[in-house]
């Protein structure tokens, strides 16, 4: 069996984080606030944000080296070859089967407003859509 590239999975944590920052800021910061319930101050500091960066970004490197290593075992199988479309399909099925229905759960028994938890999950399709073809591919 092959080793887990850790390049890939470097950069497929990288590139989830420059889109959680771009879905959560410049692009759709606003939609995703209001769902939120967030209301800015202007007191806001980066500073104050970098722990939580740096935990996200943690988190985004151990999904995607879950995601390599699921990708890996999943392309030995004769049900799913390799490459770019099978990456996604395998991050597909993952966003699917974990994501979204875990955290599902807060919306059915915690209260979650729905739309946000929409947002989320569409974030997360893109993202596991993203990391999965970068993983595929390498």
């Amino acid at each position: 069996m092959p080793p887990i590239n850790l390049a890939a999975v470097t950069v497929s944590a990288i590139i989830a984080f420059v889109l959680g920052f771009l879905f959560h800021g410049p692009l759709l910061g606003k939609v995703w606030m209001k769902l939120a319930n967030i209301h800015p101050t202007g007191k806001e500091k980066f500073a104050d944000m970098v722990p939580q960066m740096l935990w996200n970004l943690l988190s985004n490197f151990v999904t995607a080296y879950v995601l390599a290593v699921i990708y890996l075992f999943a392309s030995a199988s004769p049900y799913m070859g390799v490459g770019t479309w099978n990456g996604v399909i395998c991050a597909l099925w993952i966003w699917l089967g974990f994501l979204v229905t875990t955290t599902s759960i807060e919306v059915i028994w915690m209260g979650r407003n729905y739309k946000l938890w929409l947002f989320e999950a569409g974030c997360s399709l893109v993202v596991m859509a993203t990391m999965g073809a970068i993983i595929g591919s390498w």
